[in-house]
């Protein structure tokens, strides 16, 4: 984490370990991973140049599954081509509007679950879109819906703490398309 957030870390997550960014002010350095079952990245990630450079190199060399939301996704968005390089057993969290940026603009919702598919299939990710009804989308075309949403769930952050329920579940070595499907 860039060092400018050390204090707001430390007071809100005492037991958090941080591992200083060189950068005072953003992402750019992308941090060693050993060790590690699972990656998270987006939420409060920032979208500087650096912060792409950064992301595109983490994304790249990373050899575990990786859930990627926020910033990270409207960085991805700009850059298709990264999409490629994603590492196996990825899940991209994206809201609609989030999903429009890489899909583009769809007419109806079934022509996004089908963009949405493709795009699953092409780049061998899972998606989980969120919305009032998730779906979560395995690049094998399989869709599974939750009809049980409520508009509390479009709360600010609540995006962020979804990313951090699929990371915990990959970190305990749930299959992707389990945590997936538990998280949606």
């Amino acid at each position: 984490a860039p060092i400018c957030n050390n204090d707001i870390l430390q007071v809100s997550i005492p037991e958090a370990i941080i591992e200083h960014d060189a950068d005072e002010c953003c992402f750019s350095e992308a941090p060693d991973m050993v060790g590690y079952q699972a990656l998270g990245i987006g939420p409060g990630l920032g979208t500087s140049k650096e912060t792409e450079d950064a992301l595109l190199n983490q994304l790249k060399n990373c050899q575990v599954p990786a859930v990627i939301d926020a910033d990270a996704l409207t960085l991805l968005a700009g850059n298709r081509e990264a999409l490629k390089s994603l590492p196996s057993n990825s899940i991209l969290t994206p809201h609609p509007k989030e999903l429009e940026r890489l899909i583009g603009k769809c007419n109806s919702s079934y022509e996004r679950l089908l963009k949405t598919c493709e795009l699953t299939q092409t780049f061998d990710v899972y998606v989980l879109l969120k919305g009032a009804y998730s779906v979560f989308i395995t690049p094998q075309g399989k869709c599974f819906f939750n009809p049980t949403g409520n508009p509390g769930m479009a709360t600010a952050g609540s995006g962020d703490v979804l990313t951090g329920i699929i990371l915990a579940l990959l970190a305990q070595e749930y299959s992707t398309e389990k945590a997936g499907i538990i998280g949606a």
